[in-house]
């Protein structure tokens, strides 16, 4: 698919590009065109208080090679030059063979919060003792998800010591299968609270999902040619700027940004959970101790760049916004997307791709200079 000249073509182009390029309809690309897939009583499906609809632009980010399948990537945002950097940093991961990447399913986590028990390591092995009644119970909340392949499929307990003292901490290992899964983690966390307490003696408190998804990690890589960054000095300052973002948590925090200035306008486009992902890939990112780059810019024996991330992605495809959205259902399509897995893929490739771009920009030209050039 040949994309050099994708951002200097018209709107009307770009929408003829999509029709002769996507499974998208006339009536998709109108809607997409005109800002008309969500109309306010929609809009009050979704949310409260509801008074009406907030646009944001609807960008394109095509010539995506992922796992050996072409992407053409929706990309909703208001940061100029973001779908800019995003696609020249596809362009040169194309010519290399693009991103593979892998994942580790769709497992999330309901915890359970056990406290006022007068021996927390006992309280903890009664609790493991009970572990088959308390999947049980967990599964009878969502029968439909168990017959996908889904439901509780194990349990984890911790003491946890805090300012108020120890407390018992339940972890509910769910396999949400296609969908983000919050509200059946929650109901699956609540129905077995009193199971936790009658086995304990102690009193629970909160029963709620965690956004730490670090059982539903994705990942993506990518070979560079020297080349293709201007030669090997260049894979030098890009690796060093990479070091600067591990040593330093001032940089690694701008950095990450540029990483998820790619993912999340793709989150958004699919009717995602923003703050789930960003507070999923933060605390992911100092899961050390210290808050570091999410992503890993090395060279290897060649003198080429290696690239790669590896983050939490819980997003879904079934459900929530996605499922009330038209246009989150217009961009599913446009990509081609039938998992959630999948969908996980593509988004860490796009922020894998905003990176790299925003890196090459800033060891060359600048920020500066690339944005100017990008939008004469």
């Amino acid at each position: 698919m040949e994309n050099k000249s994708f951002d200097s073509m018209s709107m009307d182009e770009r929408i003829g590009f999509l029709k002769d390029n996507s499974s998208l309809t006339a009536e998709d690309l109108g809607n997409i065109n005109a800002g008309t897939f969500l109309n306010a009583d929609k809009a009050g499906k979704m949310v409260e208080n509801v008074i009406g609809t907030y646009s944001l632009p609807y960008s394109i980010a095509p010539g995506f090679l992922i796992n050996g399948k072409d992407y053409i990537v929706p990309m909703v945002s208001e940061e100029p030059y973001v779908t800019t950097s995003t696609v020249k940093g596809a362009e040169i991961a194309r010519k290399n063979g693009g991103f593979t990447c892998s994942n580790t399913g769709s497992i999330m986590i309901g915890q359970v919060q056990l406290c006022d028990v007068a021996d927390p390591s006992i309280a903890r092995v009664k609790i493991l003792e009970s572990r088959e009644e308390i999947i049980e119970a967990a599964n009878k909340v969502d029968p439909v998800l168990v017959s996908f392949g889904g439901g509780c499929k194990d349990i984890e307990v911790r003491v946890v010591d805090s300012t108020v003292g120890p407390m018992v901490i339940t972890h509910l290992l769910i396999d949400t299968k296609d969908a983000m899964g919050a509200q059946a983690i929650n109901a699956m966390a609540e129905a077995v609270a009193p199971i936790i307490e009658r086995t304990t003696g102690g009193k629970v408190n909160i029963k709620v999902l965690s956004n730490r998804a670090i059982y539903r990690l994705v990942r993506s890589r990518v070979t560079v040619k020297k080349e293709d960054v201007g030669g090997e000095t260049n894979v030098d300052k890009i690796v060093s700027a990479c070091a600067f973002a591990n040593a330093d948590p001032f940089r690694a925090a701008t950095n990450n940004k540029g990483v998820m200035n790619g993912m999340i306008p793709v989150v958004i486009a699919t009717g995602n959970d923003t703050r789930a992902v960003e507070s999923g890939v933060h605390s992911f990112a100092c899961a050390t101790g210290k808050y570091k780059s999410i992503s890993t810019w090395e060279k290897n024996g060649n003198g080429d760049l290696e690239g790669m991330i590896e983050v939490p992605m819980a997003v879904g495809i079934v459900g929530g916004t996605t499922k009330l959205h038209p246009g989150a259902q217009a961009s599913l399509k446009l990509m081609g997307i039938t998992s959630a897995p999948q969908l996980a893929e593509v988004i860490v490739s796009v922020g894998l791709a905003a990176n790299l771009g925003v890196l090459h920009s800033l060891v060359t030209v600048g920020l500066h200079g690339d944005f100017d050039a990008a939008r004469k």
